[in-house]
């Protein structure tokens, strides 16, 4: 294709673009090309334009869960800006709400549970979009967004036409996806649609929380206190994003609790026999906090400008100018030192991108 057949530049195009701001934990190098699309028609445009450049395409939601390279993206990176909460239809029991992917998940959390609509109360205070639930299947306090999440709707990349994903279709795991693992890249998450119950309450798996309920006598019916006893809780593991809290410069938990299989889980019995462990689906779920410190890490470990959060072992930080090498090196360091002592792989959760 010759230069004077190729689509114009896309309005809003952006060149040389800090990415670093856009993210949680404040770290990545620039984007060659940064565009926001608010509609979908943009974003088919966008795509025409990049590839008819050869260009790559990140797609970047609300920067959470996420680590860019320090050199950056050496393509276009697509934010999305869809936005809008639609009721699509109720029942005595349930709601269907559709949000946008572009619309900011905490507030969509506030909406709902003010409305007393029952189902991802447990979910508050995590930062991003709603674009990126799905694909994460993001969960914490023992609720995951795969138990209310009714369809998706995405665009195709290989296509470009718009499909729809049941709940089955979608193959949700945890922390994991048809988005995330089996088709990676394919998908651009449009809006998603909640099926939530009407005057609900809330389902509480989590020990801690079901005793800081109690303790605080709050009833399930009521929401609204649920969520601000959640966001209560992660406040205190810097878990909220909060800019007087530098623990909370970081991607919310990195590494993803490791399941074992039955014959895994006896083997590692034997080097550790306190372990705390859960009941999983596919077999035995550890603690990975547990494990990483008892591999040596303590909270508050420094390595240069990243290190490990004073309340939380499970978030990495940014110290103030760490880089992404940094954090490379210390997920590589305590990776190590967890398979060294337990013979046990523990793998990041966050997206890493430019790498």
């Amino acid at each position: 294709m010759n230069a004077s057949s190729l689509p114009p530049d896309p309005d809003g195009l952006q060149q040389d673009v800090r990415l670093a701001p856009l993210t949680t934990i404040g770290i990545g190098g620039p984007a060659r090309y940064f565009l926001k699309a608010s509609d979908s028609d943009t974003i088919v445009l966008a795509l025409d334009w990049a590839r008819s450049r050869g260009l790559p395409v990140f797609v970047l939601g609300g920067g959470s869960n996420l680590l860019i390279a320090d050199k950056g993206f050496e393509g276009l990176v697509l934010q999305i800006g869809l936005r809008g909460v639609t009721l699509e239809s109720q029942s005595d029991d349930f709601v269907m709400v559709k949000a946008a992917a572009g619309e900011a998940w905490d507030p969509f959390v506030e909406h709902v549970g003010r409305k007393g609509w029952a189902g991802i109360e447990c979910l508050s205070g995590i930062p991003g979009l709603v674009g990126a639930t799905p694909i994460q299947n993001v969960g914490a306090y023992g609720q995951d967004v795969s138990e209310t999440i009714a369809r998706v709707e995405a665009l195709d990349r290989t296509t470009g036409v718009v499909v729809w994903f049941t709940n089955d279709d979608c193959r949700f795991g945890y922390r994991s996806s048809r988005f995330k693992n089996a088709e990676p890249d394919r998908f651009i998450i449009l809006s998603v649609t909640f099926r939530l119950r009407r005057g609900g309450a809330a389902i509480i798996r989590y020990p801690e929380l079901g005793k800081a309920l109690v303790e605080s006598g709050v009833a399930l019916h009521d929401l609204e206190r649920v969520r601000d006893t959640v966001i209560g809780i992660r406040k205190r593991k810097g878990m909220v994003i909060d800019p007087a809290d530098p623990d909370s410069r970081s991607d919310g938990s990195f590494f993803m609790n490791p399941i074992l299989t039955a014959v895994e889980f006896e083997a590692f019995l034997r080097k550790a026999p306190d372990a705390p462990h859960f009941t999983a689906d596919d077999g035995v779920k550890l603690s990975a906090a547990w494990l990483i410190e008892q591999a040596g890490f303590r909270k508050g470990f420094s390595h240069g400008n990243v290190g490990i959060s004073s309340k939380h072992t499970l978030a990495l930080i940014n110290r103030g100018d760490g880089s992404a090498a940094e954090i490379s090196e210390l997920v590589s360091l305590i990776q190590q030192r967890v398979r060294e002592r337990f013979g046990v792989e523990i793998h990041p959760e966050p997206n890493f991108v430019g790498f």
